[in-house]
């Protein structure tokens, strides 16, 4: 598909624009979807006993829609690269802290059945 040139002052300006603002708008739905999917792991509550993914939910609602009136495509595409990052890492970091707690899942049970020096000790097996 070739290049969309845009001239100033014609039609073809007006629909260059509908477009980037199409785009800006699913770039922005697509981030606050995958904010609500992220948010869906942080099942337990704070010292409240409110659930975490309530309260980042609310919180991430609250951004978006404190962002909705912003209009400089600058500081939007700022926003939306800030937030795609910050969503990475925080992907990242759960997963990797997922990661470490099965290991340890699984050293522990290696431990309890083969001892502490790694000898079977015929725990945890059936007879």
């Amino acid at each position: 598909m070739p290049p969309t040139i845009i001239i100033p002052n014609s039609a073809s300006q007006a629909a260059a624009k509908h477009l980037k603002q199409s785009v800006t708008r699913n770039e922005a739905l697509g981030l606050y979807r995958d904010i609500l999917r992220t948010a869906k792991a942080f099942h337990w509550c704070d010292e409240k006993g409110i659930p975490w993914h309530t309260k980042l939910k609310a919180e991430a609602r609250r951004e978006f829609e404190a962002s909705k009136e912003e209009k400089d495509p600058l500081i939007i595409a700022r926003m939306l690269v800030t937030g795609q990052e910050c969503v990475k890492e925080i992907q990242r970091k759960f997963n990797e802290a997922d990661r470490k707690c099965w290991e340890r899942i699984q050293s522990d049970s290696r431990n309890r059945d083969h001892g502490e020096d790694g000898r079977d000790t015929g725990k945890g097996r059936r007879k």
